[in-house]
């Protein structure tokens, strides 16, 4: 370890439930939350959990739908996605087991994080699904965790069928993304 290494904080959950504002927490380091985003983004946001939560209904799989609820990955990493899809209903607290899928939408000061760190982040967690929305040009992305524990890109067409939760399958209608 250099010299230097030793000042830097490596923080833990205790720490940030500690501190004001929004944050994130990655590996000990305390990562600052971007301001709130623009409408686009939102009701991007809004229309994907729609659609997750009408899927869920039809399919009357035990699963819910929440927005901007902590995950507690590890005691030094605590992540908030847009929207997160969980097995079973919503916790009592914030989120402790792996999600079925999670939902991020781009924006300019995120586009970055969502694409690059966070993608290593939830793929190394084996989030089963990665729902990449951009704003820009109101397209997905839509990844799936492989059996070799990598991610891999799922053709996006007007329905998206998608099993989580042992055994849900859903059918997710993204017609509205070309309308």
């Amino acid at each position: 370890m250099s010299e230097a290494a030793r000042y830097i904080p490596h923080y833990t959950v205790a720490d940030y439930r500690q501190w004001e504002g929004d944050w994130e927490l990655w590996h000990g380091t305390a990562v600052a939350m971007t301001p709130s985003p623009f409408g686009r983004h939102g009701g991007l946001l809004v229309k994907l959990c729609t659609a997750l939560t009408i899927a869920i209904d039809q399919a009357q799989c035990d699963a819910c739908v929440l927005a901007e609820i902590d995950w507690i990955i590890s005691d030094d990493t605590i992540v908030r996605p847009d929207a997160s899809v969980l097995c079973g209903g919503p916790p009592e607290g914030h989120i402790e087991s792996t999600p079925a899928m999670i939902v991020e939408v781009l924006s300019d000061s995120t586009r970055d994080r969502d694409t690059k760190q966070k993608r290593t982040l939830y793929q190394e967690n084996r989030v089963p699904w990665y729902l990449i929305a951009d704003p820009r040009d109101i397209s997905v992305q839509l990844l799936r965790l492989s059996d070799l524990g990598e991610y891999e890109s799922v053709p996006v067409s007007e329905h998206v069928q998608l099993s989580i939760c042992d055994n849900c399958c859903l059918v997710v209608d993204l017609g509205w993304l070309s309308r």
